[in-house]
């Protein structure tokens, strides 16, 4: 397999994942391109791993946490508003609930993200994870337990706080 027919398979579930890490359509394409400038570096590399996509997938969420890791003390917006979403369209509850979603996950760790991510968005089991993150089974499942208790506590609580 090319390089080339790798990104013409492979670049679209890569972008998709970076969108759902980064919750930021050009974050994401930046995140992409990254990963794949990486991958045609070390091609050979890649190319003779047993599953390349998994191999530019772990190269994704690496070059993703590196990223996190970087900006944690660098200026950034305080919201993030989708230009492509009309305010007095009057949002279905689709539309609201999977930004409600996506609003919850950027409140989360960069790690916590990606293991929530890579577990329900990209379908991957805890071995899975654990392989792409360079991390144990047990610490993936701890993190998603966590990340997914938080979750729930603040979404209850904001049940919490629109209640009459």
């Amino acid at each position: 397999m090319t390089f080339e027919e790798f990104v013409a398979a492979q670049g679209r579930p890569l972008l998709r994942l970076a969108f759902v890490l980064t919750g930021d359509r050009h974050l994401a394409e930046d995140l992409t391109q990254t990963a794949l400038a990486d991958a045609y570096r070390h091609w050979r590399k890649v190319r003779a791993a047993a599953d390349p996509a998994a191999y530019v997938r772990r190269m994704l969420v690496n070059a993703h946490l590196s990223w996190r890791r970087r900006r944690s003390s660098t200026e950034r917006p305080a919201e993030l508003v989708d230009a492509s979403i009309d305010p007095a369209a009057g949002p279905g509850d689709a539309l609201e609930a999977r930004e409600q979603m996506r609003t919850l996950l950027a409140g989360l760790a960069p790690r916590a993200r990606t293991v929530l991510v890579l577990r329900y968005y990209a379908d991957l089991d805890d071995a899975a994870i654990a392989e792409a993150m360079g991390v144990s089974q047990s610490a993936v499942r701890a993190t998603a337990s966590r990340a997914l208790a938080g979750l729930r506590s603040t979404a209850v609580v904001e049940a919490v706080q629109e209640a009459p």
